[in-house]
């Protein structure tokens, strides 16, 4: 450690990574507001924070698997907490989106826009908030993957993008905040790929359900579906879909 050094803590190491989540990889730089934002809570310059988002870039296994490299002197306790946030997901993004809100001194809620009239009395309330603050992350971390954009049609307007689950929330507890458990799709093409009306498979191809390709070929059949058929997905910039919950869906979702 050279002398004066501050060695960053747990905390800030989860807040980073929560960041990291969050952000556009092309967005990682000093001037990104949301970057100066964390380095006044954390006391810390932005530089500083986007070589950590770099470091822990060099971690992050989809990168590596496109030949993209952050830099390679990310720390012991760097790997730890990227280790401990990446096979935790279950858990991890809630913590980091408590210590967010704690240090930010505001109610979780409104840091993930909860309307907390919306939500019942007690111990029901805290279950659907902890849902709720969950489900934004999911969002946020899938939107950043793919720069806001629908894998399906190239369609860049994030109102109209959905963050769907590959694998349904409700068939695997501990991958529903898994971002290789996600893609970023328009509402129309989320719809039919819940209904197993397209599925994407292990190769990162769109295919078409034989329920769509032998209906009659109309305008709206040909528009919305038959020109995507093994056509290749936007990939993310990073957290590439899992190979196998794409089998999964390829498996157990789509309709032949």
């Amino acid at each position: 450690m050279k002398k004066g050094q501050n060695l960053w803590n747990r905390d800030e190491l989860i807040l980073a990574i929560n960041l990291y989540c969050k952000l556009p990889f092309g967005k990682i730089h000093r001037q990104n507001p949301q970057i100066i934002h964390l380095s006044e809570l954390i006391n810390r310059t932005p530089s500083s924070v986007v070589y950590k988002l770099v470091n822990f870039a060099s971690l992050d296994p989809s990168l590596k698997a496109r030949g993209i490299k952050g830099f390679s002197n990310a720390s012991k306790l760097d790997k730890e907490i990227w280790n401990e946030f990446y096979n935790s997901w279950e858990d991890l993004p809630y913590e980091s989106e408590m210590l967010l809100a704690k240090i930010e001194n505001r109610p979780i809620e409104d840091n993930c826009n909860i309307n907390i009239n919306e939500l019942p009395l007690g111990k029901t309330s805290e279950r659907k908030v902890k849902v709720r603050v969950n489900q934004s992350f999911f969002r946020s971390a899938i939107l950043a993957s793919y720069n806001n954009t629908c894998c399906i049609t190239g369609l860049s307007q994030s109102e109209l993008l959905i963050a769907s689950h590959i694998k349904p929330w409700s068939e695997d507890e501990k991958n529903r905040l898994n971002p290789r458990n996600g893609i970023a799709i328009n509402a129309l093409h989320d719809k039919a790929f819940e209904n197993g009306l397209i599925t994407i498979t292990p190769e990162y191809k769109i295919k078409i359900s034989d329920v769509i390709l032998r209906q009659k070929r109309t305008e709206s059949i040909e528009t919305y579906f038959l020109q995507y058929e093994n056509k290749d997905i936007v990939l993310p910039s990073r957290f590439l879909p899992d190979i196998e919950f794409l089998k999964y869906h390829n498996d157990y979702r789509f309709r032949r």
